[in-house]
């Protein structure tokens, strides 16, 4: 309630006093009081700030995020029936807003976002970011927005940002807002929802691995381990069936030995973690039967940080168990969906009785002369 109050009040004066409060809001938070838009002379220094080396790296991995993703185009659908036209149209959003935490590089979301909105068709895409401690924006941010063709960069971080992007303060407002963050973001998301879209409340960090023993443990210490990196509130479950599992050195570790697969896959579905490694004999035996997770990593040579950087499968996911619900950032998130019908007179007359009689049991007199008129 607290954090929640905090944000209201912070959001309400953005959307009071506009810029004023954004910048004291930067000021504040992020000690910066300069032009708040990304000149066209720092995205060059951030280029060439970047090694030859790595931008070959960012641009292969860029390749790989694009390729997986063009598959999950859609396209519109259509059903023809007695010269009418029924379906469901595709078309992206106009205008969204990338935010991306930043005080270190954190490349690989960028492009997680970038790579399904430009395959999407979004119009127009911008991003905010905190600047760095020298008032600049992290180099490796620039150097792929300006990959992706993202000239719209703005120095700004936490509830500021989120305010900005939803009044229009300072910037257009944007159709919806994309990213993680910490728990003042996430609020922020969370409060300006219906005034903008939001693609959800990601955070903290989760990691399950479902082991039956014949793994190497070495593989599941680190996979563990490295989804903890993110910060003292993540969380780690290992379910084994293997006693020999049962001392995983690690205080943060969740062991819970279970008596057969099925119970490992019951408090899977239970748990609905974000990320989920299935290290066993019979991997996609047990993929068949996971319900609830964001990503599902299967066997050996699929540990959660290769999909964090070069698989190509996304990586902003559901957490907090909303994998019941929610599913991982794809296109279909930068788009929106609109039925459409075009109806011939004889498909309207052959059944506008059905029209006229469920408008007589709902009492809608004016629904039913509507169609009446026409029969």
């Amino acid at each position: 309630m607290e954090t929640e109050n905090y944000v209201k009040e912070i959001l309400a004066d953005i959307k009071n006093r506009g810029m004023d409060a954004v910048m004291e809001y930067s000021r504040k938070f992020d000690g910066y009081s300069g032009d708040i838009r990304v000149s066209g002379d720092e995205f060059t220094e951030a280029i060439e700030i970047i090694p030859e080396y790595e931008k070959d790296i960012i641009k292969r991995a860029y390749k790989r995020i694009l390729d997986n993703h063009r598959m999950q185009l859609n396209s519109d659908r259509m059903r023809f029936s007695r010269g009418s036209i029924y379906g469901i149209r595709y078309t992206p959003l106009q205008r969204i807003g990338m935010y991306i935490p930043g005080k270190k590089a954190l490349p690989s979301t960028v492009m997680m976002i970038g790579a399904p909105a430009m395959i999407a068709g979004v119009r127009d895409i911008i991003i905010t970011s905190a600047p760095m401690d020298n008032g600049k924006i992290n180099p490796y941010t620039l150097y792929i927005a300006d990959m992706l063709g993202i000239k719209e960069v703005y120095k700004l971080g936490g509830i500021q940002a989120i305010g900005a992007m939803a009044f229009g303060t300072g910037m257009d407002r944007v159709d919806k807002i994309f990213g993680p963050g910490n728990s003042y973001v996430n609020e922020a998301k969370r409060q300006v929802f219906g005034i903008t879209g939001i693609d959800g409340l990601y955070g903290p960090s989760e990691i399950m691995v479902i082991s039956d023993g014949t793994s190497n443990n070495e593989y599941i210490m680190a996979d563990l381990d490295s989804q903890l990196e993110h910060g003292i509130t993540s969380k780690a479950w290992l379910l084994t069936t293997s006693r020999k599992q049962e001392g995983i050195n690690n205080s943060r570790v969740e062991v819970t030995i279970c008596r057969n697969v099925d119970e490992m896959i019951a408090m899977a579905n239970e748990i609905a973690p974000e990320h989920l490694e299935i290290l066993a004999s019979n991997p996609m035996e047990i993929f068949s039967k996971i319900k609830n997770a964001g990503a599902v990593y299967v066997g050996e040579y699929a540990p959660v940080p290769a999909g964090d950087y070069f698989l190509g499968v996304n990586h902003l996911l559901p957490t907090g168990g909303t994998a019941r619900f929610s599913s991982v950032l794809t296109v279909d998130d930068f788009m929106k969906k609109t039925s459409f019908a075009s109806v011939s007179r004889s498909d309207f007359m052959e059944d506008v009785e059905l029209g006229l009689s469920l408008a007589n049991i709902e009492n809608m007199p004016l629904h039913r002369r509507s169609m009446e008129v026409r029969s």
